[in-house]
């Protein structure tokens, strides 16, 4: 996996995950990244649990659903989410510092498919699947 060089051009990754404020506010950071896959964290905040204390399934959705991103645009045009389904496995709780590996399954066409696990440490708190598609570029609009 490769991170960002200092010095040198953001890549497609990059130049996404930094644009990304919903991510970003909720304090998901990027650790890694390559080709069809990506790695990224969040600590759970008071403001993440749910009514019975527990990481809301949103929040935990969203961080898969990040990962996945990262992932499926590590090849470059933009590609976007097409469905995704999450199996909840274990709570997290406030302060649980969750870790989402995302990783290419398969490409075919303009569409792929990608696994992403969130764990907590070794405990396997869910596992995503998100299935990609790459946008068609836009035809310009003459000026």
């Amino acid at each position: 996996m490769t991170t960002q060089v200092p010095g040198t051009t953001p890549g497609p990754v990059e130049t996404m995950f930094a644009a990304d404020e919903a991510s970003r506010r909720l304090g998901i950071e990027l650790l890694e990244h390559g080709e069809g896959t990506a790695v990224l964290r969040m600590t759970v905040t008071a403001s993440q649990v749910d009514g019975d204390r527990i990481a809301h399934g949103g929040h935990v959705f969203l961080l898969a659903d990040t990962a996945f991103a990262c992932a499926c645009n590590s090849h470059g045009p933009v590609t976007v989410a097409a469905g995704a389904d999450i199996d909840f496995v274990a709570p997290a709780y406030e302060g649980d510092g969750l870790v989402a590996t995302a990783r290419e399954r398969v490409r075919f066409g303009r569409s792929g498919v990608y696994d992403v696990s969130v764990v907590r440490g070794d405990e396997v708190i869910a596992e995503f699947r998100g299935r990609s598609r790459i946008l068609r570029a836009q035809k310009e609009e003459p000026q």
